[in-house]
């Protein structure tokens, strides 16, 4: 999945995504302890992504996503990791659908 997959890089996180030939599609988490060192901040930003991904799942069908966080992402706000999952997920959306 890393070596293979598109990237759609911001801020506070990158989103990975590869066509998987289902008709759905899949989440994966890569929240590491190095890039946001407290666990209530992890947690935060793992229930973040698996709302928005449950939102919009739907919407990007045959895609599997892995979702890492970067520095800055034990920082950001809720809001503003919301609005940046809404940017990856419109990226995704404008690209061709895998599963036809």
């Amino acid at each position: 999945m890393f070596a293979e997959a598109k990237r759609s890089n911001s801020r506070a996180l990158t989103l990975l995504m590869a066509p998987n030939g289902l008709g759905y599609s899949r989440l994966g988490l890569a929240i590491s302890r190095k890039a946001v060192p407290r666990a209530v901040a992890r947690n935060r930003i793992k229930r973040c992504v698996r709302e928005s991904f449950r939102q919009h799942q739907g919407e990007v069908p045959g895609w599997d996503f892995v979702v890492l966080a970067r520095n800055a992402a034990a920082t950001t706000p809720g809001k503003a990791l919301r609005a940046e999952l809404e940017q990856h997920w419109n990226r995704v959306k404008r690209r061709p659908c895998a599963a036809s």
